[in-house]
């Protein structure tokens, strides 16, 4: 498990979906939840980054564990995935900031995802308030932003909670560099390239 841990974690930082010590992940394995240890460096995790504690409860581990670990724990109970990822994505951060929601434009973004929504949170960081947010809107997407702060992703495994961090960024690219080419992205929205 530990190797699953640490191959993502290396890919999110070196793919820059986090910076050196940003960013958690967590997977599920019956009545625990292992998840990385608070400011931990993703992109060279150690065993010993690796926290155990309750799925239901809190208990010894907690005290080392990410300060996400209540979203976590919200988002694995409420959604039945085993695995989550929390980033801290440029494009797709920045971009929510000054959106509601981010649309995907092209055919690949499109194919996985109809939206990504951005949820804001009066406390973006480790609250209950983003636990109930974030938890409930995983129920129906792949990927939810948080205004400012990042993305959270959910999959059967960590690879696949990376792969939904990577496309919300390859999406929230591709709607940038639209935009500085001068083009409005709401020209390019689905309905604009399904005859493609």
């Amino acid at each position: 498990m530990y190797e699953q841990f640490k191959k993502v974690g290396r890919i999110m930082y070196e793919q820059r979906l986090n910076n050196s010590h940003s960013g958690n992940m967590s997977i599920r394995v019956g009545d625990r939840i292992f998840i990385t240890r608070r400011g931990s460096m993703l992109g060279f995790l150690k065993p010993e980054d690796i926290i155990i504690t309750g799925f239901y409860e809190d208990d010894s581990g907690i005290a080392l564990a990410s300060t996400e670990i209540g979203v976590h724990r919200a988002i694995l109970q409420k959604t039945g995935a085993l695995a989550v990822a929390h980033g801290h994505l440029l494009m797709a951060t920045a971009l929510s900031i000054v959106q509601d929601e981010i649309i995907p434009i092209d055919v690949e973004g499109s194919y996985y995802m109809y939206k990504i929504p951005v949820l804001s949170f009066e406390y973006a960081s480790g609250s209950e308030e983003l636990a109930e947010g974030v938890s409930d809107a995983l129920r129906d997407y792949k990927v939810v932003m948080v205004k400012g702060h990042g993305a959270f992703t959910i999959g059967n495994t960590l690879e696949e909670a990376l792969q939904w961090l990577h496309q919300a960024e390859s999406i929230a690219e591709i709607i940038y560099y639209v935009k500085s080419m001068g083009y409005n992205p709401k020209d390019y929205e689905k309905d604009a390239y399904k005859k493609w």
